[in-house]
């Protein structure tokens, strides 16, 4: 009979489409959500003939590339799991970040927050849960995607305003806001071709890719309705594609912001731009 080592290593090998340290990070990630197991366990015996029907299940989509925040419909982020649907993005460590240094930046009480492209909601509950007494909103295109959105503020009772906006055709009607955040699409479908296969099979389109013609559109349309939105002083918040910083940086300049950063994740990619009115 295997250790538990023994058959992490067994089951991450068949997960090809995987770099092998990542694939035994899945393999644990399913191992502690089906049999509670836990990396002190790695000497134990595993008798597979024990195991639930489910855990070979999941296993086999995991194979095919699904991510396994879908397989189990929930993902973590800033210390709570979201439920996650393929109609919305997974969280990711990026996003983390600028929801952090949002936080770390706006200490002030009763700060009135609209979040676009909110998908499972995340950055704003996280901030509505994370800040002072805030008053947050969050947007989105997708109606199952919003659903998500409320299942996620009602299970970690948040209290957040969500609404269905069409950010390039609508103007959201909250007005006087002191911080605006958006995490919007930013890939250019030319780069599909060197993504993973588990964003590019599984993930939504509508919310990753945007045409070459034009990728910087929902920066600049999302700015452009910054400036009739927020306050004096107000603050816009971007998570960026790491090509893109000076460009983005370069058109909230030319659209009258000041105080302009792009900053670096701690991968050193260059991954959020902030500005000021």
């Amino acid at each position: 009979m295997p250790t538990f080592q023994e058959l992490l290593t067994s089951w991450a090998s068949k997960l090809t489409d995987y770099e092998s340290q990542e694939a035994e990070s899945l393999v644990s990630w399913l191992l502690e959500h089906h049999l509670g197991w836990k990396r002190t366990d790695i000497l134990n015996k595993a008798d597979e003939a024990s195991f639930p029907q489910k855990i070979f299940e999941d296993f086999e989509r995991l194979k095919t590339g699904e991510p396994i925040q879908y397989i189990f419909g929930k993902g973590p982020f800033y210390g709570r799991n979201f439920f996650v649907s393929p109609a919305t993005l997974i969280p990711r460590n990026e996003t983390e970040e600028l929801v952090h240094l949002i936080i770390n930046e706006n200490k002030r009480a009763g700060l009135k927050i609209l979040d676009i492209g909110t998908g499972t909601g995340c950055i704003p509950i996280s901030l509505a849960l994370e800040m002072n007494s805030p008053e947050v909103y969050g947007m989105d295109i997708s109606e199952e995607a919003l659903r998500i959105a409320k299942q996620n503020a009602d299970e970690l009772d948040a209290k957040v305003i969500f609404s269905k906006c069409d950010i390039l055709t609508e103007i959201p009607e909250v007005a006087e806001i002191d911080i605006l955040v958006s995490n919007p699409p930013y890939i250019p479908e030319q780069e599909k071709s060197g993504m993973h296969k588990n964003v590019l099979d599984f993930e939504p389109s509508l919310a990753l890719f945007v045409s070459i013609d034009d990728p910087l559109i929902f920066y600049r349309r999302i700015a452009e309705i910054g400036k009739q939105l927020l306050k004096p002083n107000g603050k816009l918040y971007f998570e960026i594609n790491e090509k893109y910083g000076n460009a983005v940086a370069s058109l909230m300049h030319y659209l009258g912001y000041a105080d302009v950063r792009v900053l670096k994740d701690l991968n050193e990619k260059e991954r959020m731009v902030v500005g000021r009115i």
